[in-house]
């Protein structure tokens, strides 16, 4: 790679204005769109509904290029920071390998989104954004993104008769991808024969891409249903019906480290191992708040209004807080009709409401959606897991993580209290040491967990069962 500037430059007044220039909601029309992977099977069907727009859209390989995203950063900056910026400049740097002098960055474009709040997720795209003009042939690369600050809207990266069908094709992708997810986790530890659900869901997933690129802009929802349908069910075949079920874990935390398989050392896969059944977070769940905290916070300024008498801004925002409404309506929807299907063939457990994360944090007065950021959902989720009879909970995270830390500072002694097995799980990128006694440690204390849970569950069936016939008795 060709430098132009050393990595640890402060950015001048040109390198501030291409952050204003070059990082932005441009249209990906005629771009080879490179999509960072962070969850494998949410972001196949994702780039999946990129191309049946008519987007050349590309699943970059993950991992292979931590050295350069480290080499490119200072430290400071949170461990996803470090892995995407690594897949991009790799994946750039063979493709100029493979073109030659063919190569022109502004034939691609970098999807990499935001979000507000205190996570410095928002600054990954500006970050990335200096690095890549370190590199004179990657200058010309734009840097794509979409904010959940409106919601993630797409008007502003396709033509807007496009980007309505998008949102709605992505989002099923998306709840698609989690069901496929959590038909996997609730086979995989019970399977008949070690290695099947694995090899079945690869050819699984590749016909469900096709399904959905096949749709173009005229998407076949109830196709895209009975493909669904059909793998669940062939799934759930492939279940021991005599296995005992296995304490059952559910994984909270940061979105990206909880989801890339690579960057948490493979972590669902290891509980399974130590003998236990694992749920993570749903990439759905994310979607779902930001629609629901758009509301709220539509809410607040409406109200505002209201008592300063603004009609103009009240005129805006009841127009906004509908087309907010309508939204949240079609995402619950669409999540339940693809959740009824699967539910025919095997119990996966369900997505958690927002509604209802949000109840559980006020009833405790535990945290607030007002602070935002992943620890309102976290924190929540946990606590939901908790209600539906689960052995343990794991929050995964970066290290140093701000939101993930506070999560931690709330979780830990409260699931203490409540004699429910947590441990913490921070990533860098390092192999610890005692990581498998850890993991181990944890799944046998939920193992002891359900053990004694179904010893007080049997004690009140035999409880209930005696009080019955003592009341059925004749006097």
């Amino acid at each position: 790679m060709q430098h132009v500037n050393s990595g640890q430059e402060m950015p001048n007044n040109s390198s501030l204005q291409r952050l204003r220039t070059r990082v932005g909601k441009f249209h990906v029309a005629e771009k080879t769109l490179l999509i960072p992977n962070m969850a494998p099977f949410p972001c196949r069907l994702l780039a999946a509904s990129f191309r049946a727009m008519g987007v050349n859209a590309v699943l970059m390989e993950t991992y292979k290029g931590l050295h350069l995203g480290k080499q490119h950063t200072s430290g400071k900056e949170c461990f996803p920071c470090q892995i995407t910026l690594g897949d991009v400049l790799v994946h750039l740097q063979e493709e100029k390998e493979r073109l030659g002098e063919a190569f022109r960055g502004e034939n691609y474009a970098y999807f990499m989104p935001e979000a507000g709040g205190p996570c410095r997720f928002g600054m990954y795209n500006k970050l990335h954004r200096l690095v890549l003009d370190q590199f004179e042939d990657f200058q010309d690369v734009p840097i794509v993104y979409l904010s959940s600050e409106n919601s993630y809207r797409t008007a502003d990266i396709m033509a807007p008769e496009k980007a309505s069908v998008f949102r709605k094709l992505s989002y099923t992708a998306i709840v698609v991808a989690d069901i496929l997810d959590r038909t996997v986790w609730r086979v995989r530890p019970y399977e008949l024969r070690p290695g099947l659900t694995d090899q079945f869901m690869e050819t699984a997933l590749q016909a469900m891409e096709n399904v959905i690129f096949e749709s173009g802009t005229e998407p076949d929802y109830e196709r895209i249903y009975n493909l669904l349908e059909d793998i669940v069910a062939t799934t759930a075949s492939f279940m021991d019906p005599d296995a005992p079920r296995r304490p059952r874990i559910g994984v909270v935390g940061e979105i990206y480290l909880r989801t890339h398989p690579d960057s948490n050392q493979n972590i669902i896969r290891q509980l399974e191992q130590c003998g236990a059944e694992v749920v993570d977070a749903s990439l759905a769940e994310w979607i779902n708040y930001v629609t629901f905290d758009r509301g709220r916070k539509l809410r607040h300024t409406w109200n505002r209004a209201w008592l300063g008498k603004d009609h103009e801004t009240l005129r805006l925002t009841s127009k906004q807080l509908l087309a907010n409404k309508i939204e949240d309506l079609y995402q619950k929807w669409r999540q339940g009709k693809a959740y009824n299907r699967a539910l025919r063939h095997l119990d996966i457990q369900k997505d958690h409401s927002i509604g209802d994360i949000e109840r559980q944090l006020q009833k405790d007065r535990l945290f607030n959606f007002d602070i935002g950021t992943e620890a309102a959902l976290s924190i929540g989720g946990a606590l939901e897991y908790v209600h539906e009879g689960f052995d343990g909970i794991v929050n995964v995270f970066p290290f140093t993580c701000m939101p993930s830390t506070v999560c931690a500072s709330v979780l830990k002694p409260l699931l203490h209290e409540m004699r429910i097995p947590y441990l913490d799980a921070p990533y860098d990128g390092t192999m610890q040491g005692n990581r498998e006694i850890a993991l181990r440690t944890f799944v046998h204390q939920a193992k002891q967990h359900l053990r004694h849970r179904a010893a007080k569950t049997k004690t009140r069936q035999t409880h209930d069962s005696t009080n019955h016939d003592h009341q059925r008795r004749p006097s």
